[in-house]
C-alpha cells in the first residue's frame, strides 16, 4: 500500500550487511563495545516482545534468564575446566537451555494467573528470588564476591570482534524467530489473547497453551545472551546479571520502539542502548542512564504511548489500522486492534 510505513525484507538484509561490514570501516573498540551490548539488548527486547508484546503479558523478572544464563557458563567454565575462546562461546547455548528449563515451572505457576497485576508481581518475585539464591550459595556462585569466567587469549585489537559477530548472530536468529511467531498462526492466537482472552478462548485458541509457548520461547534467548555477556565481561556478580535494570532496559526498549511490532523493539534497543552506553562513558558519573530511562519512559507514555513504528505508521496512513484496506492483516483485525498489532 502506498504511503504505508512497512520494514521490507530489503531493509532487514540492508542493515544485517551494515552491520557485518562496520567492523571493517570502523575498528575502534567503544565502538565495538558499545555494538555488542547493542545487539544483547536487541535479542533481549525482540524476545520479550514475543510473550510482552504479542500475547500482552508485561513480564518484569526476565532478568533472571539473563543471569541464570551468565551463571551457567561461568559455572560449566568451572566445572569442566574450559578455557576461554570459541569453545565457551558455542557453549553459551547452554545457558539458553537452563533459561528455557528454568522458565517451564516459572510459567506454569505465573500464567495460571489471570490478573495482569499479579502477573507482573510475580514475576519480580522470580528474578529477586534468584538474586537472593546467587548471593546466598555462596560455594557454588561465589556469592557477592562473584565468579569469574576464563578470557580468550586473543589479541587486544581483536578480543572484540568474535563477541561482536557472536552478538549479530545471536539478535538476528532471534529477529527471525520473532518473525516466524508474528507471521504464523501461533502468532495470530497470541495476538488474539492480548486482545481478549475470553474471546480467544471461545474460537478455540488453547490459551494456556499459548502463553506458556510464547515465555519460553522469550526466556531462551535472553539465557543465550547473558552466557555470551558474561563470557565477555569474564566477571559476574549477583547484583550486575540479576539486576532490575536489565528488565527496564529491555522493557523500555520495547515500549519505546513499539511493541507488539517486529521492528519496535529493534529499533528502541538500537537508540536506546548507544545512548546509555555513551552517556555513562562521557559523564562518567553513574545514575544518569537512569535518569535517561526514566525521562525517556515518561516521554514515550506521554507523547508515543504505542511506540515509533505504530505512530509513523499511524501518522503515513492517516489513520489507525481501521481505516486500511487491501491486504492489511484483514484477518488479524478482529482479534488485534491495539496499536501494534499490525505488522512488523
Amino acid at each position: 500500500m502506498k504511503g504505508r510505513l512497512r520494514f521490507s525484507p530489503l531493509i532487514w538484509v540492508a542493515a544485517l550487511l551494515l552491520a557485518l561490514m562496520l567492523p571493517a570501516v570502523a575498528r575502534d573498540a567503544q565502538f565495538e563495545t558499545i555494538a555488542f551490548y547493542t545487539y544483547l539488548y536487541v535479542t533481549m527486547a525482540t524476545a520479550w516482545n514475543i510473550i510482552g508484546g504479542y500475547a500482552g503479558y508485561i513480564s518484569l523478572g526476565h532478568a533472571a534468564f539473563f543471569g541464570l544464563g551468565a551463571y551457567t557458563i561461568a559455572l560449566l567454565a568451572a566445572s569442566l575446566h574450559l578455557a576461554g575462546g570459541y569453545g565457551l562461546i558455542a557453549a553459551t547455548l547452554a545457558g539458553g537451555l537452563v533459561a528455557g528449563l528454568a522458565a517451564v515451572p516459572m510459567g506454569v505457576v505465573a500464567l495460571r494467573l489471570r490478573s495482569m497485576h499479579s502477573f507482573v508481581i510475580v514475576t519480580i518475585a522470580y528474578l529477586f528470588m534468584f538474586q537472593l539464591l546467587a548471593y546466598n550459595l555462596i560455594r557454588t556462585t561465589g556469592g557477592s564476591q562473584g565468579i569469574g569466567i576464563p578470557q580468550p587469549s586473543w589479541d587486544p585489537t581483536f578480543f572484540n570482534i568474535p563477541f561482536y559477530f557472536a552478538a549479530l548472530l545471536l539478535g538476528t536468529l532471534t529477529i527471525l524467530l520473532s518473525a516466524w511467531v508474528r507471521n504464523s498462526r501461533f502468532g495470530l492466537g497470541l495476538l488474539a489473547i492480548r486482545d481478549d482472552e475470553d474471546k480467544a478462548a471461545g474460537v478455540g485458541v488453547e490459551t494456556w497453551t499459548y502463553k506458556f509457548t510464547a515465555y519460553v520461547l522469550s526466556a531462551v534467548p535472553v539465557g543465550v545472551a547473558g552466557a555470551l555477556y558474561a563470557c565477555y565481561a569474564s566477571f559476574i556478580y549477583p547484583q550486575t546479571v540479576f539486576d532490575p535494570l536489565i528488565d527496564l532496559s529491555i522493557v523500555l526498549s520495547a515500549f519505546f520502539g513499539g511493541m507488539g511490532t517486529l521492528a519496535g523493539p529493534v529499533l528502541g534497543a538500537v537508540v536506546l542502548q548507544p545512548a546509555q552506553q555513551l552517556l555513562t562513558y562521557y559523564t562518567g558519573a553513574a545514575g544518569w542512564d537512569l535518569v535517561l530511562f526514566g525521562a525517556l519512559f515518561l516521554a514515550v507514555i506521554l507523547i508515543l504511548p504505542a511506540g515509533v513504528v505504530p505512530t509513523l505508521r499511524q501518522r503515513l496512513e492517516g489513520s489507525r489500522l481501521e481505516g486500511a484496506t487491501g491486504e492489511v492483516d484483514q484477518e488479524r483485525l478482529p482479534v488485534s486492534r491495539v496499536a501494534g498489532g499490525g505488522e512488523a
